[in-house]
């Protein structure tokens, strides 16, 4: 798709349904690949170069494995060494994943030997290229070591014309993949126990981020996640659930002003944002624990912040209702 896009006239993508950037949860159709300042007549005068891969030792070559569906970032069985290339990258995109959003767009890759990963690739940039790579360097040693709770950035590329990362691909997509789903094209809903699991590991997620310490290092804020979403919720074939895109939001800027309460990143905009998913889950069953899960999501959508729970007693108390079969 990107290859395509550097000889093609701008068009409009096949319709499907995305994750919306006019609502929290809204969706929308499909936008067009090059809507992206000049890039789709800049990148094909850009020289081939080696993306860098996260991680110690590596020498700037990417890891390559086959996709476990075990466990969320499972990121050491089977992987191999390889270097990878940006014209690799290029022609391997074959699908736009989601809507565009604030911070860039992703797309599905297909790389030489079968691996897929998912391409994030961002509108702009809030730090310049040396600082990019040392904060995301910092944030890969931070997920790598959060027990499967966050999906680190395996590798990166900044160039004049391009800059995005590289992150494992999930089969089943997303929350907001799953939920639209089952709206929109009458697939098997999620069970109540299934949502509950999900929201619970979300909160698991989050707690290990701002548990994180110190929380400053330098210029960046160690312990908030600040870009919580129903489609940075990855989900595993066991419906166990990750996050992703930490530390995305400190280096990729804003292109539309947030309108949420005056958007600040944070602490309690990611315990309003963890809620925001509670409630999205909150659809069906089980009357009880959904009053439970509910009572939690009023407290968190608290319009002063320093009134909201912390995500900690959130997770206590999902704990506590997820083992509360009466």
């Amino acid at each position: 798709m990107l290859s395509r896009a550097l000889t093609a006239k701008p068009r409009k993508i096949s319709t499907i349904f995305k994750y919306g950037s006019k609502s929290t949860f809204g969706w929308s159709k499909s936008v067009s690949v090059s809507e992206y300042d000049d890039f789709s007549t800049a990148v094909g005068f850009m020289e081939d170069q080696p993306l860098v891969h996260c991680g110690p030792n590596h020498h700037g070559k990417i890891i390559m494995k086959q996709y476990s569906s075990s466990s969320c970032g499972d990121h050491d069985t089977g992987w191999t060494h390889g270097q990878l290339m940006l014209n690799e990258v290029l022609r391997a995109s074959v699908a736009v994943l989601g809507d565009q959003s604030r911070l860039g767009m992703s797309e599905k890759v297909v790389l030489s030997g079968g691996k897929i990963c998912v391409l994030k690739r961002f509108r702009k940039l809030s730090v310049g290229k040396s600082e990019f790579g040392k904060r995301l360097e910092r944030f890969f040693q931070v997920s790598v070591k959060s027990k499967n709770n966050l999906v680190p950035v395996m590798a990166y590329l900044y160039a004049k014309r391009i800059k995005f990362v590289l992150c494992d691909y999930y089969p089943m997509g997303s929350l907001a993949d799953l939920l639209a789903g089952s709206r929109q094209h009458g697939h098997t809903a999620l069970d109540w126990n299934q949502r509950l699991t999900i929201v619970l590991h979300i909160a698991q997620a989050i707690a290990f981020i701002h548990a994180i310490s110190p929380a400053q290092e330098k210029n960046m804020q160690m312990n908030v996640h600040g870009n919580i979403k129903a489609s940075n919720v990855m989900i595993n074939t066991d419906f166990s659930a990750c996050l992703s895109d930490y530390g995305i939001a400190q280096v990729a800027e804003r292109v539309e002003v947030f309108n949420a309460w005056q958007w600040k990143p944070g602490s309690p905009t990611d315990v309003y944002y963890s809620d925001a998913l509670c409630q999205k889950c909150d659809e069906e069953k089980e009357k009880k624990q959904a009053w439970q899960v509910l009572d939690i999501a009023l407290a968190c959508t608290n319009k002063q912040p320093e009134a909201r729970p912390t995500i900690e007693q959130i997770r206590l108390h999902l704990g506590d209702v997820c083992n509360n079969d009466a």
